[in-house]
């Protein structure tokens, strides 16, 4: 039996009408508010993008959260208010590895939010020169994947740009085999970015073993080549198929279902200060100690000393005939923080090279 003091579908949505109308109007309330503070800040001459104050915004609300929101919608929701509130303030030029539909990009507007010019690269290079030049505010550049670990030369990078690490943001990855006809038959070369065919080697080999795997400056590079040849196909996002009309041949053959990439957000120290302390913080630094017995031991022990988690160690050769080495590390914390700052102190001291990437807010689930 229908229950007859339940509200009908077309009231509810009167309801949900009224909802939105409300919602709407609040939602312009704080655009007026994001143009008074943008109003004060061109007065003070301060910057319009604060990391830690919108990761705060967005902890909160999440704390006050009743339901029946999930609390992973919060965030999402909130970065497309606050991108579009801060367009108004003055418009945020994103650069990140293009062309249109790469991860880069999807990593770029699920920070940012929708409401930014785009500034899609080349190549990683592109994109660090792209923020240091002025051409961008941040840049978005992949630091690591959870199957191929670091991405090399975006390590490489960090060595000598002025570029400061001002957050970071993470995306599941699920690649797709893409084509303009929707079948395997004659597939001459998959093309993709070499981490990408990486991440689906086992699956390149057991269905189209013996194919070409041709590296791309980026999977959506690859898409939209194979866009104009039947013999190609890509490895790349399902925006890039729709992007460039191509058949999901094949849906997530990535070889790790689990599979995610971290990309930190860069821009120039000069133009945009270091985010303070938000509660929620890494610091990430790379660091070289010369090659002699005890040196990684020492290296570690005023993190333990000072009571400082390391959430991430990794090496890269330093390209010289001693066999050395650049070590990257996340550490959990913020500089501002004594305990942080104390173990800093002590790490530069037993160091050969010593460099802060940045510190910065990190999302908490």
């Amino acid at each position: 039996m229908t229950d007859s003091t339940a509200p009908s579908l077309a009231a509810l949505r009167e309801r949900i009408d009224a909802t939105d109308a409300e919602l709407l109007a609040l939602l312009n309330r704080r655009a007026a508010l994001a143009q008074e503070v943008g109003e004060l800040k061109k007065r003070e001459g301060s910057v319009v993008f604060r990391p830690e104050r919108e990761a705060q915004v967005i902890d909160n609300l999440k704390q006050r959260n009743a339901g029946p929101l999930a609390a992973g919608s919060i965030a999402p929701i909130w970065r497309e208010i606050m991108s579009a509130c801060r367009s108004l303030e003055t418009p945020t030029r994103v650069a990140y590895l293009g062309p249109a539909g790469t991860f880069s990009e999807e990593a770029a507007l699920g920070f940012f939010g929708s409401s930014i010019v785009r500034v899609p690269c080349a190549s990683f290079d592109e994109v660090f020169n792209a923020t240091a030049g002025g051409a961008a505010d941040f840049g978005v550049v992949a630091v690591e994947n959870s199957t191929e670990g670091g991405v090399a030369r975006t390590l490489d990078l960090f060595l000598h740009t002025p570029l400061t690490i001002i957050g970071e943001t993470s995306l599941f990855v699920r690649h797709n085999l893409l084509r303009k006809t929707n079948t395997l038959d004659g597939v001459r070369a998959v093309l993709a970015h070499p981490q990408a065919l990486a991440q689906c080697h086992e699956w390149l080999s057991t269905h189209l073993p013996g194919v070409e795997r041709r590296p791309a400056a980026s999977n959506a590079d690859g898409a939209r080549l194979a866009a104009g040849d039947d013999t190609l196909a890509a490895i790349a996002s399902t925006r890039a198929g729709s992007e460039y009309g191509l058949h999901v041949v094949s849906p997530a053959i990535q070889d790790d279902p689990n599979n995610r990439t971290r990309f930190a957000v860069v821009t120039d120290p000069g133009r945009h200060p270091a985010p303070r302390a938000s509660g929620h913080d890494c610091t990430s630094l790379v660091v070289s100690v010369t090659n002699r017995p005890g040196a990684v031991h020492d290296l570690l022990a005023p993190l333990k000393v000072h009571g400082v988690s390391m959430t991430r160690f990794e090496s890269r050769p330093a390209r010289s005939d001693q066999w050395e080495y650049y070590f990257y590390i996340d550490l959990d914390g913020h500089p501002d923080q004594p305990n942080v700052a104390a173990a800093l102190k002590d790490l530069r001291e037993v160091c050969a090279f010593f460099k802060v990437l940045g510190a910065y807010p990190v999302d908490v689930h």
